[in-house]
């Protein structure tokens, strides 16, 4: 393409291009999207571009496979020494100090995805616009992409996972939602070996709906009790039902196709209108109420319903529990492989260390799921990389505007 038929940056050029680009799209494979973006990228006055997407741990970013990469830039990128990783971690632009190099965040709604760097050959005003509109474009191709695509799920892959993770993964939703009233965030570890463990978040209209399961075991059986469990929540929800019913059908779900295998469970759902909390805990862990910076002792915490799986909630459906929130609560839910992961000298991480974490984090200005990301990372440098149970955590933000509050 010659200098004369590049589309100037702005309205007038990026309008054809991105239609151009959904155009192409349609008939494109995987590995066919980053000439497509490129080629977008050429129109549009960008020399080069390439597509980061985060593994599963979100500790590299692994670029998508492009004739002309480097073996350095096949190697990937640390997300938390680089200026790509910066892009990342705050989901803000980020440019080299002449300009020339800039790193676009990915980000699916709120769900970070990965970057795009764009390379250019001096300072452009139009830059900035072009770059997160056409990160915005990949994005969504990549989401849409990936359920049938498997090199774009190989990506975010640094080795394989093992049988009862891909089974789980397979049912997990986005690990990050949210409105501008609430944000829901998880994240799982370990994450290429999980087995029991598993959540759900959904929105109904203005009401968040949220699970969080802990099937007893670590095999391809607790892996299958999960994904049970979140099958029968869904189901269940979709068809208008309530916490109780969930809890229900969960329960006599395991106990009639799974047999023997207990699970630990807190369903709730919150009213991100009125900020209404409302719960029912199994036999796990009581979430914690975080507000102004502290903790909130016992807010939470009420007596506990027996387990899901023996079939005891039958017959007599467990009773939920109700709070109402403040603007700004925080509510945190978390399995017990994280408060019992223990450092070699027996060290449990604990409750205190896992708010205090989730305190400091956001008072620096991280946001949920980076907050639960540095969480992750705490908790494997404390258990020395290698956890014995799995870990999982759902990080839960009111934040009403003044107008919809």
């Amino acid at each position: 393409m010659t200098a004369e038929e590049t589309v100037p940056v702005g309205p007038e050029g990026l309008g054809p291009v991105l239609a151009w680009v959904l155009e192409r799209s349609h008939g494109a494979s995987a590995l066919q999207l980053p000439r497509v973006i490129g080629e977008a990228a050429r129109r549009l006055g960008i020399m080069r571009t390439r597509l980061y997407l985060a593994d599963l741990q979100q500790r590299r970013l692994l670029p998508l496979p492009q004739p002309d990469l480097t073996a350095e830039e096949r190697e990937g990128l640390d997300v938390d020494n680089s200026l790509a990783g910066l892009a990342y971690r705050t989901q803000e632009v980020q440019s080299t100090r002449g300009g020339d190099t800039s790193w676009f965040p990915m980000v699916d709604g709120i769900e970070r995805i990965g970057v795009m760097q764009a390379l250019s050959s001096s300072p452009d005003p139009g830059l900035p616009e072009a770059g997160r509109a056409l990160a915005s474009l990949a994005t969504l191709l990549v989401v849409s992409k990936s359920t049938h695509h498997d090199p774009l799920v190989q990506r975010q892959r640094v080795r394989p996972v093992t049988l009862q993770a891909e089974l789980l993964w397979a049912f997990l939703p986005p690990r990050t939602i949210g409105t501008d009233l609430a944000t829901s965030s998880a994240v799982l570890e370990p994450a290429y070996d999980i087995g029991g463990d598993a959540f759900d978040h959904n929105f109904i209209d203005e009401v968040l709906h949220l699970t969080l399961v802990d099937a007893m075991g670590h095999d391809l059986a607790s892996g299958g009790a999960s994904a049970a469990a979140l099958a029968a929540c869904r189901s269940t929800r979709r068809s208008g039902g309530n916490l109780p019913h969930i809890a229900c059908a969960i329960d006599r779900t395991l106990a009639q196709w799974i047999p023997n295998r207990l699970m630990t469970a807190v369903i709730a759902e919150l009213d991100t209108l009125q900020g209404d909390f409302t719960w029912i805990n199994c036999g796990h862990p009581p979430p914690l109420l975080i507000r102004d910076g502290h903790v909130l002792q016992n807010a939470l915490e009420r007596p506990a319903h027996l387990p899901l799986g023996f079939g005891f909630h039958t017959p007599d459906p467990p009773a939920q529990e109700h709070l109402r929130l403040q603007p700004g609560d925080r509510v945190l839910m978390y399995s017990d492989g994280i408060t019992e992961a223990r450092s070699p000298e027996g060290d449990l991480f604990g409750e205190k260390r896992l708010a205090d974490t989730v305190i400091r984090s956001t008072a620096s200005g991280d946001n949920a799921p980076e907050a639960l990301r540095r969480l992750v990372r705490n908790v494997l440098t404390h258990h020395q990389h290698h956890l014995h149970d799995d870990a999982t955590i759902l990080l839960i933000e009111w934040h009403p505007s003044p107008r919809a509050h």
